[in-house]
């Protein structure tokens, strides 16, 4: 077994509303990254807006002053590569908004994600004993684009065959570098909570964000909707991927 590479950050993640959307996966082919292949559910392309809060943010052990403690929305797809010796399953990020510039060129310049530094805020706010409403928010060319949901505070371990199993259970992350060339990093956390979301919000400029080819899909119902607590997390090291490794043959009958 391969030894990790080094921590290059270490955060908490918390709060985590993720919308699940189908889309086609011709859409989804020009981000792939080399080497890697879809990993669909129950033979669904899907892609998560989410959005959650970075807390206790270190970048090498290190605290930077004004940078530890902020939000994110991201939209991700997810994927799987074969090292091998087994599959791994990851997700790729097509485009990730935090409010802080420099957190947005770090990640960019070293694990080549597609980072925006845009002003943020969020909200949560109690419904009812039994509820909570969750909003992100984030300001383009004037305009505030939203993204939440209300929660059932009622949070359960994820079931194992579960789509929210699937959707929060990938521990690496991909990113296409060149058109043979591929980032690969690995996302330490365990297990979370998960609960179900209902009056689902997301109000974006979605063709400035995320091109024209995702609009009619974000802009259908989501597909599903659900929160997770969140945990400490790790990010490693990342590693870079110049071929894709021959699937073990199969035995002839």
């Amino acid at each position: 077994m391969s030894v990790p590479n080094a921590a290059f950050l270490t955060a908490k993640w918390n709060n985590l509303i993720m919308l699940n959307y189908e889309v086609d996966p011709e859409v989804l082919k020009p981000h792939l990254p080399p080497f890697t292949e879809l990993d669909l559910w129950q033979g669904k392309a899907l892609v998560s807006m989410v959005g959650f809060l970075f807390r206790e943010t270190r970048v090498k052990r290190i605290k930077w002053p004004l940078h530890t403690n902020f939000e994110e929305v991201n939209l991700r797809f997810y994927v799987k590569y074969f090292d091998g010796e087994e599959w791994k399953r990851g997700a790729v990020f097509v485009s990730e908004i935090v409010p802080k510039p420099m957190i947005a060129s770090i990640a960019n310049n070293l694990y080549k994600e597609h980072y925006s530094a845009m002003p943020m805020r969020h909200s949560i706010n109690s419904i009812s004993e039994r509820n909570t409403q969750y909003l992100y928010e984030w300001k383009l060319n004037g305009r505030w684009n939203r993204l939440g949901g209300t929660v059932n505070n009622k949070l359960l371990p994820i079931s194992a065959g579960s789509q929210e199993e699937f959707i929060l259970e990938h521990y690496w992350g991909y990113n296409k570098i060149g058109e043979e060339l591929t980032m690969e990093y690995q996302v330490e956390h365990i297990s979370w909570n998960a609960g179900t979301v209902t009056d689902t919000i997301f109000d974006a400029d979605i063709a400035h964000l995320y091109g024209k080819a995702f609009e009619p899909f974000l802009n259908a119902q989501p597909y599903s909707a659900f929160f997770a607590d969140g945990s400490d997390i790790i990010v490693r090291g990342g590693t870079k991927i110049r071929f894709a490794p021959k699937l073990p043959e199969l035995p002839v009958l």
